[in-house]
């Protein structure tokens, strides 16, 4: 299936310069053009008032005599002469006009500026009046020539701005390649690397810009390198812990092969079977820690969790095992709910291993005590028993992985503290683990949260 090539940064970045450009410069050239016209018309038109109003002047301070050709041949200095036209009218006769000047009047007998069409020529004309004679003049000039002067005049200013574009192009272009290169030698450097390579990305001399690209690729180097570290170790522990229970599967299995007695094969059976329950425990616990090892932290919309329900329904799932045993399970919670913000799958898993250890390495016929209360400072939950309970050198070693007290006789990995302790980190609780004064044995306070 081909794919479109991306579109280029830096083609897109000159286009967008490019359009900006030439729009200003089309507002620049449409605003120079109207301000042109504006004030060419000004002065254009103050020249023509000028000229009738010396004409006036003239004819007033002459004797007004009636030619019998009255066109005068005026010079035509340079190319715009031959469009400017005068008429002098003496009591409504035609009495003087120059040989470029048509025959009928220019305008009207109002004075001021008008314009008239005459002849399929625009004209613009000035009317001024004696004010002792019966004299009128009209100055006029052709639209035309107007709009030729505008048209030179902006030719000068607009057409050198005009042939600069390409010049501009070229060296916005120059300039944004020059800018651009730190990027691509991000690239080629992220290109060349190796995929364990996750050190941070070099930034010597890297602008600004590059530089929050750098920050953010080093953020996620250090995800990835956690994420791949949490594999290794999960890989790493589930080829150490496993090989233990498939090696003692393995030899019941044996044992079982070569029995020769019923009771015999069914002793090898059992012990088969329970070999396999241990190694579905482990490797339950194996995933569940490397899934807590790839959490962050809980997202912002975590629903709210009723600790005391939580409690109850693992307490029902370890009923039937602390019947087995004669073993005493409490729950002491309130009717209220005691909710705090958190994920309830995983603090069912807490509270499993947690109460789990406890039925595991309290004696037969012990009591187990599970609590959930609400406080000031947050919720809490106290999972205490009648167990041996550990001396101070040891509880500070719990949540080791594979750490297990010396001495125990039950089946167990240490992974459980490792995962409960994972799990408080998620939710922001806090773990305090001494000798429970009411049983003697071990007692776990996990404390702490956001209450609702």
């Amino acid at each position: 299936m081909n794919r479109s090539a991306p579109a280029s940064l830096q083609a897109r970045l000159l286009a967008g310069v490019l359009a900006a450009l030439l729009l200003v410069w089309a507002a620049a050239a449409l605003l120079t053009w109207h301000k042109a016209r504006n004030e060419l018309d000004g002065l254009l038109d103050a020249h023509l008032a000028q000229a009738a109003a010396l004409l006036v002047v003239r004819q007033l301070h002459e004797t007004v005599e009636e030619p019998d050709e009255p066109v005068i041949d005026a010079p035509a200095p340079d190319r715009y002469a031959t469009r400017v036209a005068f008429q002098v009218l003496h009591e409504g006769r035609m009495v003087l006009r120059s040989n470029d000047a048509p025959e009928a009047p220019l305008a009207g007998a109002s004075e001021g500026f008008s314009a008239r069409r005459i002849g399929g020529i625009e004209w613009r004309v000035y009317t001024a009046m004696g004010a002792e004679r019966d004299i009128r003049v009209h100055v006029g000039e052709r639209r035309e020539s107007r709009t030729e002067i505008l048209h030179g005049l902006l030719e000068g200013l607009l057409l050198p701005l005009a042939l600069a574009l390409p010049a501009l192009a070229l060296l916005a272009g120059t300039a944004m390649r020059r800018g651009l290169r730190p990027l691509r030698r991000l690239a080629d450097h992220l290109a060349e690397r190796n995929p364990d390579d996750l050190r941070p990305v070099a930034r010597a001399g890297a602008p600004a810009e590059i530089a929050t690209v750098m920050d953010a690729l080093d953020a996620l180097f250090a995800r990835i390198a956690i994420l791949l570290d949490g594999e290794r170790r999960f890989t790493a522990d589930a080829a150490h812990e496993l090989r233990t229970p498939i090696a003692a599967i393995r030899a019941q299995a044996q044992v079982a092969l070569g029995a020769t007695a019923e009771a015999e094969r069914r002793r090898a059976l059992r012990a088969t079977l329970e070999g396999c329950d241990r190694a579905a425990r482990l490797v339950e616990q194996l995933l569940t820690l490397a899934r807590l090892e790839a959490i962050g932290g809980l997202p912002a919309d975590a629903p709210e969790v009723d600790l005391g329900a939580v409690a109850r329904h693992e307490l029902a799932e370890a009923a039937p095992r602390a019947l087995v045993r004669r073993q005493d399970l409490q729950l002491q919670a309130p009717d209220a709910p005691v909710s705090m913000r958190g994920n309830p799958t995983l603090l069912a898993v807490m509270l499993r291993n947690l109460v789990d250890n406890a039925l595991r390495y309290a004696p037969a016929g012990a009591a187990v005590r599970v609590a959930v209360d609400a406080r000031s400072d947050g919720p809490r939950m106290v999972v205490e028993d009648a167990g041996m309970g550990l001396p101070p050198t040891q509880l500070a070693r719990l949540g080791e992985r594979f750490f297990r007290p010396p001495g125990q006789t039950a089946s167990g990995s240490g992974l459980g503290w490792s995962i409960v302790h994972r799990i408080a980190a998620v939710h922001g609780l806090a773990i305090a683990v001494d000798r429970s004064p009411t049983f003697g044995g071990l007692r776990v306070v996990v404390s702490g949260g956001a209450a609702r």
